[in-house]
């Protein structure tokens, strides 16, 4: 049953066996050797003591026990082999067996325990030294020279007693450490463990599609709702088909998406992105998914790997195009009186001279709102079905923007607004002049409405090798950086004024984008809530 385990994990009698288990198969092997080289020895009776007390003390190892009485209880049987041996050094003089030797067993237990440390030291030195001087003095014949001589094994056993005992206190010191860095280990694991169930109960809880990959692209987890969304893309429903092989389609929803397109796909090569458009599956059950996708980074900073989250949109994609079409449906719907309605002004104001100058100046104002509505509705048109008519000619842009701005002056009045132009005399480009116009009114308008508590708004134009750039730039509330990301999509409202007075229906830049997309440039903002926002246009000269 011996040493098939650590020390530590056996029973404390097995412990306490074990301990004395060296010094008993040495006085086994010195009875042997007495027996068959010195038998005189054996008639001792202080020799014949000695091996009695050595199997006493081997009984009592088993016998007691030990794991009842108290802790150092045990300590009694190195104590007694130390008796032990001095009876068995007197009835041994006879043979030049060192048997006093023997006792750097009990010497090594004593220390090695860990238990009373300096008084095992001490009992290292003085046991040794009574087992030599006490039988000298019992005798009487002893010399000065006698006990020094006798002094060699105390002094020898007293030096193993203290190395035993540093190593011993240098293990416990270690074990303990050991111990703790266990228990923290495992209080860590728990916690792990603890944060593993959070997380998967999470998951599973979700609305949302989760894919984990590693750094390779393999698939770590994938939750519930995943594997549902996973079987929706599989050819025959039938599972176990990887990303390629999934009914996965464009925004078009006809249109297979190329393999090194689809979500799984892109963030396996490391990329990040949000709101990614897929449609899954076919016919009737074809879902809309928004995907997104994060990186996973190591401590070194290098890539290990991926989340990807599926969001399904369905429901919302079928309401914007429900939305568009009715937008679409009520523009073609306006068109028509719109037209009759400029057409008749037109024809009225054709014979102006007849009429009073009040009646005319009020004709003259139905026609530029009637002509402003019919531009509205035919922007909400071409905005609707991706296409912005554009007819440029040679404009000066720096008369322009300070037309817009002179045509802001009252508003910006109103609201306390200062405004700043800063535009070179005359600036020259191939633009489409009353789209131009229509982007800086919208912007200089909305940095004016924007503006609820006063401030200042700068108009800058200026050239940059072959485009021209306006910055407009306003001291308003300024928008957070999700908004920042929607700004120019139809429809929206930041979050910060949606419950505001501020009127508005949310297509102002969209039709600004789609006006500088059409001349083959770019728009753009920076903002910071509560300090403002800079829109800034390019366009080719």
């Amino acid at each position: 049953m011996f040493f098939q385990h650590a020390f530590h994990e056996y029973s404390l009698t097995d412990r306490v066996a074990l301990s004395q288990l060296p010094l008993t198969v040495t006085v086994c092997l010195t009875a042997a050797l007495v027996a068959l080289h010195f038998p005189a020895t054996l008639g001792n009776p202080f020799f014949v003591v000695f091996l009695a007390t050595q199997a006493a003390a081997w009984v009592l190892c088993h016998a007691v026990p030990w794991d009842k009485l108290p802790f150092p209880t045990f300590l009694a049987i190195p104590l007694l082999d130390m008796v032990s041996i001095s009876l068995g050094r007197e009835g041994g003089q006879d043979s030049p067996i060192g048997i006093s030797l023997l006792t750097v067993f009990p010497v090594i237990w004593l220390c090695a325990s860990g238990l009373f440390r300096r008084s095992a030291m001490v009992i290292s030195f003085l046991g040794p030294l009574a087992m030599i001087w006490v039988p000298q003095f019992l005798h009487g014949t002893y010399t000065p020279q006698d006990l020094m001589r006798g002094l060699l094994l105390p002094i020898m056993m007293f030096g193993i007693g203290v190395s035993i005992s540093v190593m011993t206190q240098s293990m416990v010191l270690q074990q303990k450490s050991l111990e703790e860095r266990d228990a923290a280990l495992h209080r860590a694991l728990a916690d792990s463990q603890q944060k593993e169930r959070l997380l998967n109960t999470v998951l599973e809880t979700v609305h949302l599609g989760v894919v984990a990959i590693d750094a390779d692209g393999r698939e770590m987890m994938m939750n519930r709702k995943q594997r549902k969304n996973h079987v929706l893309g599989t050819p025959g429903g039938t599972g176990g088909h990887g990303e390629s092989q999934l009914l996965v389609f464009d925004a078009d929803r006809t249109t297979p998406t190329a393999a090194d397109r689809r979500p799984i796909r892109r963030a396996a090569l490391g990329q990040e992105f949000t709101d990614y458009l897929i449609w899954v599956g076919t016919g009737s059950e074809q879902r809309a998914f928004t995907t997104s996708a994060r990186s996973m980074k190591d401590d070194d900073g290098s890539y290990s790997g991926s989340v990807i989250v599926f969001s399904d949109v369905t429901v919302l994609m079928h309401a914007l195009a429900a939305k568009d079409d009715f937008v679409s449906n009520v523009s073609h719907e306006f068109r028509t009186p719109l037209t009759s309605i400029t057409g008749y002004v037109e024809l009225v104001l054709e014979d102006a001279e007849d009429l009073p100058q009040w009646v005319v100046q009020q004709l003259e104002i139905v026609q530029r709102n009637a002509e402003r509505l019919l531009s509205l509705v035919s922007d909400l048109l071409a905005v609707r079905s991706g296409h912005m008519i554009v007819l440029p000619h040679a404009v000066d842009l720096s008369e322009l923007v300070k037309t817009s701005v002179a045509s802001a002056e009252p508003k910006a009045n109103d609201g306390g607004v200062r405004l700043h132009v800063d535009a070179p005399e005359r600036l020259e480009a191939h633009v489409d002049a009353n789209r131009i116009s229509q982007v800086l009114d919208n912007l200089i308008s909305n940095a004016i409405k924007y503006s609820p508590d006063g401030g200042d708004v700068h108009v800058t134009l200026l050239q940059e090798e072959n485009a021209v750039v306006c910055h407009v730039k306003d001291t308003g509330m300024g928008m957070g950086k999700q908004d920042q990301t929607d700004a120019f999509t139809r429809y929206f409202r930041a979050e910060n004024v949606r419950n505001t007075a501020i009127h508005g229906v949310g297509l102002g830049l969209s039709i600004c984008k789609s006006i500088v997309d059409a001349h083959g440039g770019t728009i753009g903002l920076e903002s910071v809530p509560g300090e403002g926002t800079t829109f800034t246009f390019r366009v080719p000269t």
